[in-house]
């Protein structure tokens, strides 16, 4: 473990890297679905959300899948916390090079960071499956049923990876070649339980690992600090 505290690394740091999960944005709002009172737990569905977010599903039964998704998974008036602001301000700051994120709501953009590395995609871009024409959220949220193009009449999806899909390859290679030239890797908000993504923290090469997260992960062992804290409260400490 280091002598140091978690504000006297960050700020002996200059090429940081933020590595977060669902509980990142537990504090704006949005539920870490597999947490206790999030989607998986406390689902009433008959069908299972893994079932419903799913390639097969979405292409099969799009109206049911619309319905879900726009009443579980959509958060527009969800604001950046403290630790969305904290990430924006160490990149302006030149300390920060780039947020790896899993969750799909866009609130790392929102917050002010430009280098966003987002392995399930955005909830916030939608594409036509057929001619490609993209559109924003606000056009999903204003469809009833199945959101259909304007130019071609095909339906159009979000940009997020369902279950069955496989990651965007360059999502990949960027975050891990970010994590192999950091100097600190903070990871936050996830059980790095789920892989390829928890493989990730294995590229990571330097002695400034950090860890913050509600429960233990297979990873607290290899980092040099683990922190059990909020994570908006644990980097209010440092904007």
């Amino acid at each position: 473990m280091s002598d140091m505290t978690f504000s006297e690394m960050v700020l002996s740091s200059d090429n940081i890297v933020f590595f977060g999960g669902a509980g990142v944005s537990t504090e704006s709002g949005i539920p870490d679905f597999r947490g206790s009172g999030g989607l998986y737990t406390n689902s009433t569905a008959k069908i299972l959300p893994e079932v419903i977010l799913s390639h097969d599903y979405l292409y099969a039964h799009p109206r049911e899948f619309y319905s879900y998704y726009r009443a579980n998974m959509l958060y527009p008036n969800a604001k950046p916390n403290a630790c969305h602001i904290a990430l924006a301000r160490l990149e302006k700051m030149g300390k920060l090079k780039a947020v790896i994120t899993q969750n799909i709501d866009g609130l790392h953009q929102k917050a002010g960071s430009r280098n966003v590395i987002e392995l399930h995609g955005s909830s916030l871009k939608n594409y036509c499956v057929k001619c490609g024409k993209k559109y924003n959220l606000d056009y999903i949220l204003s469809c009833d049923g199945v959101p259909k193009c304007e130019d071609c009449g095909g339906f159009v999806r979000p940009d997020v990876v369902m279950y069955g899909e496989g990651l965007d390859s360059y999502a990949i290679e960027a975050a891990v070649r970010a994590v192999s030239e950091c100097d600190m890797l903070i990871v936050g908000g996830t059980s790095l339980t789920a892989y390829p993504a928890a493989g990730f923290v294995n590229y990571y090469q330097g002695d400034k690992l950090v860890i913050i997260n509600r429960d233990p992960t297979p990873f607290d062992s290899h980092a040099q600090m683990v922190i059990r804290r909020p994570i908006a409260e644990v980097f209010s400490d440092i904007i």
